[in-house]
Parts: structure tokens; C-alpha cells; sequence
């Protein structure tokens, strides 16, 4: 995979971190359970941060190992896998306690990518 690629994945798991963070605000816990579209919602862009996570190469993981690679692509897998024995408590903490900070965390990332750019 090519540095660009990387750049792209990294862009989409971001954008769309970012977007289950931002439909999760203003929102409870209770909410999953009573609006149907939105726990879909959710699990689908989290089923999409980690797509985009197991689509950057391996380089690229290993130069930040700050970012639970195998537990986002692992979530990733479960919802696929188990989407009909989805947790929806596990799916809010990801979503309200570990996502924020992942958000944080790529934008570090494709700032300083964008400051190497050639």
C-alpha cells in the first residue's frame, strides 16, 4: 500500500469516528435500545473505521502503536460477524469513551502527514 493509501484510509477512519462521536452527542445510552436507525447507524460507522484500519499497511501501524490497530479492526469484525449479538453498552463506551480520543489521535497524525507532504 502506498503512503497515499494509508493517507486515505486514515482520512476515513477519522471522518467517520468523528461522525459517530458527533451523532452520539446530546444522546444517551438508552437511546440505542429505543431508536433503531441510530444504533444501526452507529454500528455501521464504526464497522467503517475499522475497514479503514485494517486497509493501512503494516508500516504505517507499527510506526503508531498508540492505536489499538487489532482491537478496531477486531471490533470491526464482531459487528460484521455478530450483527445480530451486537452490545450496545460495548458499542457506546467505544463510541463515547475510546473514539474521542481515536479522533484526536488521526488528526495528529494526518496533520504531521501533511507537513511531510513532498
Amino acid at each position: 500500500m502506498t503512503r497515499r493509501d494509508d493517507t486515505i484510509a486514515l482520512r476515513h477512519m477519522l471522518d467517520h469516528a468523528a461522525e459517530a462521536v458527533a451523532a452520539a452527542q446530546r444522546r444517551t445510552r438508552a437511546d440505542l435500545d429505543a431508536d433503531r436507525l441510530f444504533a444501526l447507524a452507529l454500528v455501521k460507522l464504526v464497522e467503517i473505521v475499522g475497514e479503514a484500519a485494517n486497509r493501512v499497511s503494516s508500516p504505517t501501524r507499527e510506526a503508531y502503536p498508540g492505536i489499538p490497530w487489532r482491537d478496531i479492526v477486531g471490533t470491526r469484525n464482531r459487528l460484521v460477524h455478530g450483527y445480530d449479538q451486537v452490545d450496545y453498552d460495548v458499542l457506546w463506551r467505544i463510541v463515547t469513551d475510546e473514539l474521542p480520543f481515536l479522533v484526536k489521535q488521526l488528526k495528529t497524525i494526518l496533520s504531521n502527514a501533511a507537513r511531510t507532504e513532498p
